[in-house]
Order: C-alpha cells, then sequence, then structure tokens
C-alpha cells in the first residue's frame, strides 16, 4: 500500500512549540507583574529592574524563529498547504483577529467607563493635574505614518498577484521601515510623557491601551520582516501567499485599532 496521503487535508507532526509558546508567554507575565510590583518576592523585581522581562522575550522570540521555520517549510518544501489548508488558516486567522478585537475592547471599555463616569473628585475628565498630549504633534505624525503603511502594504500585495518580485520586495521593505518609524516615536513619546503610569486612571487607561497597540505594531512589523525575507527569497506566489495575506491582515487591523485610539484617547481627552 502506498504511503501517500489520500486527502487535501495537512495532518501536522507533533511539534514541541506551542509548549514552549506557553512558557515563555508565562515568563513574560510573570516578569511583566515583577516589573510592575517590584516589592514582590523580597525586592528581586528591584534588584533585576527591566531585566526580569528578558527571559520571557528571548524565549518567545526563539519560539516565533523556530515555529515559523516549521510552518515555512510545511508550505514550500512539503508542499502541504494545499487550497483546502489555505482556507482552514484563513478562518483561523479571522477568528484569531476577532479574538484581538476583543482584547482592545476590553481597554475601550475601562477608558469610556472612566471617561464618562469619573471616579475622582472633582469628577472631571481627564483628571485635575494630569497634561495630556497635544494631539497633532506626535500623535497625528504616526496616525499618517500608520496610514501611509497600510497603503504601502496593499501595494505590495498587489505586486505580489501580478508576481512582481522586486516590487514586492521594495514596497514591504517600506512598510516595515514605517512600522519601526512608528514604534520609534511612541518610545520617544512615552519618555517625554508628563505622567507615568502609577499616577492614576488616566495614565494607566492611557498607557495599557497605547502600549498594548504599541506591542501589536511591533509584532506585526517583525510579522512584515519575515515576509519580506521569504519574498526576497521568493516564496510567494501569485495563487499561493496566504502567509503574506496574513501580515497585511494583520496590519491593517492594527492601522484600524489606532484610528480608534487616536480619536478618543488623543482628541477626545486632549
Amino acid at each position: 500500500m502506498s504511503g501517500s496521503a489520500k486527502h487535501d487535508y495537512h495532518l501536522v507532526d507533533p511539534s514541541p512549540w506551542p509548549a514552549l509558546g506557553a512558557l515563555a508567554g508565562f515568563l513574560l507575565t510573570f516578569g511583566l507583574v515583577l516589573y510592575m510590583h517590584p516589592g514582590m518576592l523580597g525586592g528581586v523585581g528591584d534588584a533585576l529592574g527591566i531585566w526580569t522581562i528578558s527571559p520571557g522575550i528571548i524565549l518567545m522570540l526563539i519560539t516565533m524563529f523556530v515555529w515559523w521555520r516549521d510552518v515555512v517549510k510545511e508550505a514550500v518544501v512539503e508542499g502541504h498547504h494545499t487550497p483546502v489548508v489555505q482556507l482552514g488558516l484563513r478562518y483561523g486567522m479571522m477568528l484569531f483577529i476577532a479574538s484581538e478585537v476583543m482584547f482592545f475592547a476590553a481597554f475601550f471599555w475601562a477608558f469610556f467607563d472612566s471617561a464618562l463616569f469619573p471616579r475622582v473628585d472633582p469628577a472631571v475628565w481627564p483628571p485635575q493635574g494630569i497634561e495630556t498630549f497635544v494631539w497633532y504633534e506626535i500623535p497625528l505624525v504616526n496616525t499618517l505614518i500608520l496610514l501611509t503603511s497600510g497603503a504601502t502594504v496593499t501595494v505590495a500585495h498587489h505586486k505580489v498577484l501580478t508576481g512582481d518580485r522586486q516590487g514586492t520586495v521594495r514596497w514591504l521593505a517600506l512598510t516595515v521601515a514605517l512600522g519601526v518609524s512608528f514604534t520609534g516615536l511612541q518610545a520617544f513619546e512615552y519618555i517625554h510623557a508628563p505622567f507615568n503610569f502609577a499616577d492614576g486612571i488616566y495614565p494607566s487607561t492611557f498607557f495599557m491601551a497605547t502600549g498594548f497597540h504599541g506591542a501589536h505594531v511591533i509584532i506585526g512589523s517583525i510579522f512584515l520582516l519575515v515576509c519580506l525575507f521569504r519574498a526576497a527569497k521568493g516564496h510567494f506566489k501569485p495563487e499561493h501567499h496566504f502567509g503574506f495575506e496574513a501580515a497585511a491582515w494583520y496590519w491593517h487591523f492594527v492601522d484600524v485599532v489606532w484610528l480608534f485610539l487616536f480619536s478618543c484617547v488623543y482628541i477626545w481627552c486632549g
């Protein structure tokens, strides 16, 4: 009897990477809690400072590399990503983005609950003594950067569909550069912020919402950077490029979330 598959589905081989990713997530979460509460565990967090999150970040990056390497191998080398498998991957990415929508909905809920029903005396929002950011300075520049990056990644997708490999690489590189620029400007904004995380409910909700969005921009930039390397190697074909398509979906989601943040957190409360 032949050992070849008699169906279009892909039964993945056993992999240690999900368990490794779970461990990385635990270490990163534990490190963040220890960093934000340095008095825990006898002051270990105070002694280590930002280094408390380094094991989780390093292990997470390793997990991303080895897991993505295996997925690329399945798609490009072994040819397991048939049209049926690609359809399943699309459904999976849609559900993932839907879960991300609910993730940010929780942060917006906390923000609007605090803004519309202030529990401070006097009951004003932002609270007295809080100096907010000027929306038409760095926030507006970052908005233009993200909107431009949404356009460039769309052009890159068009180049994939037309089989223009060099054009795909150029426009993807520009998209990654714009993502890095956004992160750099947001880091500059955080460094020069007139308040810090522990200064009350407004700073807490501000940093939680914009900070997690910034983390998603970093993840999306890495995602697109991997696609850039893959595009340079010729992995993407007009009929087979879901890896890039998923990255583009994710990037557009990040763009849309930022528009809500910019409108509500920066303009409305500015």
